[in-house]
């Protein structure tokens, strides 16, 4: 007997509340790329008329790709309720390409011209190395325990996404705490909003007129971002061959922050693609890296000079109850606002207090998803994931006077920050591993922890050898640690396997 398959829409209302959520994240990084490059003193040519086109170039590719990945989905389990994956720019990978790879290229040339192309050559090698490291997407995925990695990603979603937006939420108490209060009522309680209007939507709305009506935002401010209303066309390039030579040549020590930041890049992809398959949408993690590589290299190709991802905020549009119009829309969208310059009069309009809140609620479904997904003995697991991204919050906010600013509180504030991610995974891993008495697991992460500090992955600014040599060998104590536990509680642990036999 045949099963008759369903439909799976093109849209639906559940789209909106999504759609608003990713185009205001995606805005914001938006928003940040044009305001830091233009105080940089890049002309509005290159940022207005190629970086923000490139970057858009990255993020219709992506978000049409993933729509369609999402209706395959569907079609192959049957059902309707599919979540497209969220995609955009990277947010901490995009600080560290403004600040890590284009700051020192535009200090060391001196020209904003070459600078960009500089940075559209590593936007390119990074897209490749994350397609590399495909390959091997879904044995990392399926070897590390799943509470570590969603631990590392609430962490996160704590930080950067919920702690973050919530100071936003704050900063303007009038217009953020009325925006946070309708998106608690709406999304959380379920409460229908007035005349049926999306809660998102509705939100935007209030917190926009409170602020103009207030005096938070003013006419003129709106009025001036008109200046760079106009036509923005997409225009591959081959530029990025000038950059390769200075890449490969006098600033051949930018690698040491390209490589690990683009490695960060595929374990994100690989961790918010995890949290889609804790809550019941499983995409294939590799084909998420290559895509998400792809999308890289293809907004390279158009002078875009940052890495793109799957978002966190997946989770959240999810249980918004979104399908694949959301990220279509976005798509459409973010096409015409960079094709036109609109995102300087966006960006004018709408107050970050009053979309922040709706990222608030993003970032807390996050946490509560690493939890609930997890069974309870692994939330110790969990939670000491999460911890590694406060030192990397502060560390990232403080920029290049982090070790000056945090050493009052504490010396480990920036080396625990640096390389967070790897961090994150690897303690939570080994938790999980002592939780479950597999000290031997638990030794081999610790000797892997060891090497990534070797190298300069974890607890160190640069790649370099032996670059953390006192973290190396804390690890390698740990490994003979958990070795000697094992075989000291290998009595014990025979003695519980024939109790349980005998029991049977």
């Amino acid at each position: 007997m045949s099963t008759k398959s369903v439909v799976y829409p093109w849209y639906k209302k559940e789209d909106t509340d999504a759609f608003f959520a990713l185009l205001q994240n995606n805005l914001a990084n938006f928003v940040l790329i044009a305001v830091t490059m233009l105080g940089m003193g890049f002309p509005s040519s290159i940022v207005l008329g190629k970086v923000i086109p490139g970057a858009a170039v990255a993020v219709i590719a992506g978000n049409l790709y993933y729509a369609y990945s999402a209706n395959r989905l569907a079609k192959k389990e049957n059902r309707t309720d599919v979540t497209a994956l969220s995609y955009g720019i990277s947010t901490p990978v995009m600080f560290v390409f403004l600040f890590g790879i284009l700051g020192p290229a535009l200090a060391i040339t001196g020209d904003h011209e070459l600078a960009w192309k500089i940075g559209v050559a590593a936007a390119l090698i990074s897209g490749f190395i994350e397609v590399a490291v495909s390959f091997t997407g879904n044995w990392v995925r399926h070897n590390l325990p799943r509470a570590a990695l969603l631990g590392a990603l609430a962490g996160v979603a704590l930080t950067f996404v919920a702690g973050e937006m919530l100071f936003h939420t704050f900063s303007v108490p009038v217009v953020g705490l009325v925006a946070l209060a309708i998106i608690i009522v709406g999304i959380i309680g379920k409460v229908s909003m007035p005349f049926r209007i999306p809660t998102s939507l509705f939100a935007i709305i209030i917190g926009t007129l409170l602020a103009f009506l207030l005096g938070y935002q003013s006419i003129s401010d709106f009025t001036n971002a008109f200046e760079h209303i106009g036509f923005y066309p997409f225009l591959p390039s081959i530029t990025f061959f000038e950059g390769f030579t200075y890449l490969f040549g006098a600033l051949v020590g930018l690698f040491a922050v390209l490589i690990p930041i683009s490695l960060y890049n595929a374990v994100e992809t690989m961790n918010n693609v995890d949290a889609m398959a804790a809550e019941g949408d499983s995409y294939d993690v590799r084909e998420c890296q290559a895509v998400d590589g792809m999308g890289t290299v293809i907004g390279a190709f158009f002078g875009g000079l940052f890495p793109t991802t799957v978002y966190i905020a997946t989770v959240g549009s999810k249980k918004m109850g979104a399908g694949r119009g959301y990220s279509i829309l976005n798509a459409l969208v973010f096409a015409v606002l960079a094709l036109t310059g609109a995102v300087a009069v966006l960006s004018a309009l709408i107050p970050m207090a009053a979309i922040a809140p709706i990222l608030v609620f993003v970032g807390i479904s996050m946490v509560a998803t690493s939890f609930s997904s997890n069974e309870k003995k692994y939330y110790p697991a969990v939670a000491i994931a999460m911890l590694p991204y406060l030192g990397n919050y502060m560390m990232t906010r403080f920029n290049n006077a982090a070790p000056e600013v945090v050493a009052g509180i504490s010396e480990g504030i920036v080396p625990l920050g640096q390389g967070a991610m790897f961090t994150a995974i690897i303690l939570g891993a080994v938790t999980v591993c002592i939780i479950d008495k597999d000290f031997i697991k638990a030794s081999i992460f610790s000797v892997i922890a060891a090497f990534l500090s070797f190298i300069g992955l974890m607890h160190s600014p640069s790649l370099t050898f032996n670059a953390a040599p006192d973290f190396m060998l804390g690890y390698l104590l740990i490994a003979v640690f958990f070795v000697y536990l094992h075989f000291a509680n290998k009595p014990n642990q025979q003695i519980n396997e024939h109790e349980k036999k005998n029991a049977a």
